[in-house]
């Protein structure tokens, strides 16, 4: 590929370019990355290299190996917020090319640390390397979008991030199916296939880079006409990330994302041991692994439902709708969970993981409401930063406060009840910040030379 191929300008479409068909090329490359979402199949194999069927002496510790998944998450977040400024000058093919590199060489650098038996060479592989093209990834497609579809943002993020949600999806049978394969009486096939997965990703990946297009400049829909009284927090003008960043909405929005992912990630990380010990005897691993299933759906499907229903109702209603409804969720949980109604469990957590899912997809169309489209890729970026807290702290949260249950002699079943009464609290702060937010002041506008 030229540098001439990979330049911004070079991806303009040309007139009539159906703009529908954007959208596949984002989805291409957000199924790819989601794989992360699925990266716990290799944890237990992860711990057994050398004793394959089991841990023996010098294998790696559970402890150890779920640092991998946490490294990854963290890089997502700091990466995006370093490369979001570069990501809007070069454009989203070439941007999407550095991901692709960057996530398939993060397999390639894990499966030799795997090979050399080096821990740290598979944090920096697929932790440090591998994150950077999560980030990177992430948030090249979604300013392109926006701009695609300054009439539908919401369902335009949505249908990309719905992407990311479902690479688990793909990924878990995908991962389990190549390890089978490739197992030998030397190799648990986890080194074969972090290198199949890292070329089969980029591949992937590359159909986005070249399917990939950015709309001529002030291009519109058809037809479309921008409202002449915007919606409340709907900016005509545009912020400049290193402005947009100072603004008290950013920081308010941040604290949205943050409270409304770590409340969902926390939950999402303990699904399965948490529904089979709050219901003892009645729900088997099997069962407890299609809970996990049918929650992940909702996480994609969420982030779909919730982007386009904020299209119509707005953005600041939406997050009303999380908060409100995530703390009447939350607060009953114990009570359902104590009376044994497995149904209406599932139920709930059905409806909570949905807008967690939703909250990643309608954030970048919050952002181009306050901040408007000029610069929204690299704002988005930075407050992906609150993804970064989230990952750690919603997980810590959730198996600090059960060890700590458990060790002052509460039931396994019951163990989980604070920690839902916690949740609740941190939803509260994000509603709270929600409520704050007003327009950003025209001071902070660009103002072209």
């Amino acid at each position: 590929m030229s540098g001439g191929f990979l330049d911004r300008s070079s991806t303009i479409a040309a007139p009539n370019f159906n703009r529908f068909c954007v959208p596949p090329a984002a989805i291409a490359v957000h199924l790819a990355i989601g794989q992360v979402y699925a990266f716990s199949t290799f944890n237990i194999p992860l711990t057994r290299l050398i004793g394959l069927s089991e841990s023996a002496p010098g294998d790696w510790s559970q402890k150890q190996v779920v640092w991998i998944f946490s490294i990854a998450i963290a890089v997502l977040g700091s990466s995006a917020a370093v490369f979001g400024r570069w990501v809007e000058r070069v454009g989203p093919r070439k941007a999407m090319l550095v991901a692709a590199l960057c996530f398939a060489g993060g397999f390639l650098v894990g499966a030799i640390g795997i090979h050399l038996h080096s821990l740290w060479l598979l944090y920096a592989g697929y932790g440090v390397l591998g994150g950077c093209g999560l980030g990177i990834g992430y948030i090249s497609p979604v300013s392109t979008l926006i701009k695609w579809f300054p009439d539908r943002p919401g369902m335009a993020t949505g249908m990309a991030i719905m992407g990311f949600g479902g690479g688990a999806l793909i990924a878990a049978p995908l991962s389990v199916m190549l390890m089978a394969h490739f197992k030998s009486a030397t190799s648990n096939g986890v080194l074969e296939s972090f290198v199949t997965m890292g070329v089969i990703y980029f591949m992937f990946m590359v159909i986005g880079v070249i399917a990939v297009r950015v709309p001529p400049p002030d291009w519109k829909p058809a037809g479309w006409i921008a409202e002449a009284k915007p919606k409340a927090l709907v900016t005509s003008g545009n912020v400049a990330a290193s402005v947009a960043w100072r603004t008290p909405q950013f920081w308010l929005l941040w604290g949205v994302l943050c409270m409304n992912v770590t409340a969902g990630i926390g939950v999402l990380g303990v699904a399965s041991p948490m529904i089979q010990e709050i219901f003892s005897g009645r729900v088997t691993a099997a069962s407890a692994a299609g809970f996990v299933g049918l929650i992940s759906l909702f996480n994609m499907g969420g982030r779909f439902f919730w982007a386009s229903i904020s299209d119509y109702i707005g953005r600041r209603a939406t997050y009303m709708l999380f908060f409100l409804l995530g703390i009447l969720l939350y607060s009953t949980v114990p009570t359902i969970g104590f009376g044994g109604h497995i149904g209406l469990f599932v139920a709930a957590f059905c409806i909570i993981l949905s807008m967690y899912g939703g909250g990643f997809a309608t954030i970048p169309a919050y952002l181009r409401d306050v901040f408007g489209t000029m610069e929204v890729g690299a704002i988005h970026g930075r407050l992906l930063t609150a993804w970064s807290v989230a990952g750690v702290l919603g997980p810590v949260l959730v198996s600090n406060l059960r060890d700590y249950q458990l060790a002052h002699g509460v039931p396994k079943a019951q163990a989980y009840s604070v920690t839902m009464y916690v949740m609740c609290g941190m939803l509260l702060i994000g509603f709270l910040c929600n409520l704050s937010m007003r327009p950003v002041d025209a001071k902070h506008h660009h103002q072209s030379p």
